[in-house]
């Protein structure tokens, strides 16, 4: 079968290319894609020096399943994800799916035993790689089958698309690794996609203070109505936030709040969550930043906790509904993180979108 698709040429640039979709094999699934979220990641993807079909949050319509698929059937609706486990290797023994030796999440610039078959995608007659294992940008895709969860029918495709990693990455950072207190205070460096959902996360474990922390002030308005209690606007010259550190100290008996997260993909703020735990507090960066920076040793003092997870530890069969659970009760926000729609012939714009910082989150649509 044909589709449409986003490759990325692995030296900064993108197009729209026809491609061919194969059938599954026993434990493959074939998903007509019928919408796909942005994020940063998307636009790295650009740079991973070889061809790929780009994008790895989707959700969509099961048009085939293979012979030993039984969780699924054809015309379920589904998201996907890519933290696809093999369910043998050491990693998946201990339940960390997302560091699987196997189908290697992590490691996505290098090609993966997580895809499905190598010649079930091809471009130009040719197998291609699908970024992070699904590669969503794209009419129909090919997966295993372990990349599919079932999404109720009240959750809209646009929705359910996000929830396979922006809000999987921010909900569960709060809420699986930090394991948030009740009553605990948390700041949060950074309200985009992901930020937003640690502080949807840090809001349903029942933190006490929930501190907005961006330049922008419309980015702090939009982080009250996800759940944060107190903002703090960055001056322009605060460049390394130490007086928003000294105001979190004011707002937290002088201490520190006791969790912090960075996500705001800012290099020199990788370390910045250090700065606002107290002693013993536990400090999560979020954005998966790959640059070289660098720190002052004392900022680890005294017992902090420093902590670069990935995918917020996601079991997807655990985790997914669990958070469609939420939004159905009406505790958790999906349809609001969504700020504009567009076809995939606008993919450039919506990148440019998020790359200036005006989307909570874009989501690419299909007829």
């Amino acid at each position: 079968m044909n589709a449409q698709a986003a490759i990325a040429d692995g030296r900064g640039n993108f197009s729209i290319e026809e491609i061919e979709v194969g059938s599954p094999l026993a434990d493959e699934v074939l998903v007509e894609i019928k919408a796909a979220g942005i994020c940063h990641t998307d636009h790295a993807s650009l740079n991973w020096k070889r061809p790929l079909i780009m994008g790895h949050e989707g959700a969509g319509i099961v048009r085939e399943v293979g012979a030993s698929v039984t969780h699924v059937k054809v015309d379920d609706r589904v998201v996907l994800n890519w933290a696809i486990p093999c369910e043998h290797c050491f990693q998946c023994q201990r339940g960390m799916a997302v560091l699987c030796e196997e189908s290697k999440p992590a490691y996505v610039m290098e090609p993966s035993k997580g895809h499905a078959h190598a010649d079930g995608t091809k471009w130009c007659g040719k197998p291609i790689d699908r970024s992070f294992n699904i590669g969503t940008l794209s009419s129909l895709t090919l997966v295993k089958a372990a990349a599919v969860t079932l999404i109720p029918e009240s959750v809209p495709f646009t929705s359910a698309c996000i929830v396979g990693c922006g809000v999987m990455t921010g909900f569960g950072s709060a809420v699986n690794v930090a394991k948030i207190e009740r009553g605990s205070s948390v700041v949060v460096i950074g309200v985009g996609g992901v930020g937003l959902n640690v502080i949807q996360g840090a809001k349903v474990a029942g933190a006490g203070k929930i501190i907005a922390v961006a330049r922008k002030a419309a980015r702090l308005e939009v982080a009250k109505q996800f759940g944060a209690t107190h903002t703090m606007q960055v001056q322009r010259d605060d460049k390394d936030l130490r007086l928003a550190v000294e105001q979190v100290k004011a707002l937290t008996n002088g201490r520190g709040a006791d969790y912090a997260f960075e996500a705001t993909s800012v290099p020199e703020l990788a370390f910045s969550p250090l700065l606002f735990v107290r002693n013993g507090g536990m400090a999560l960066q979020l954005s998966g930043i790959n640059d070289a920076v660098t720190i002052e040793m004392p900022a680890f003092m005294w017992d902090k906790i420093y902590i670069t997870p990935l995918y917020g530890q996601c079991i997807p069969n655990r985790d997914f509904p669990k958070i469609f659970d939420l939004y159905q009760k009406h505790q958790l926000k999906l349809d609001e993180l969504v700020t504009r729609t567009y076809p995939l012939a606008q993919l450039g714009e919506a990148l440019d979108d998020m790359m200036q910082g005006r989307n909570s989150k874009g989501v690419i649509t299909f007829n």
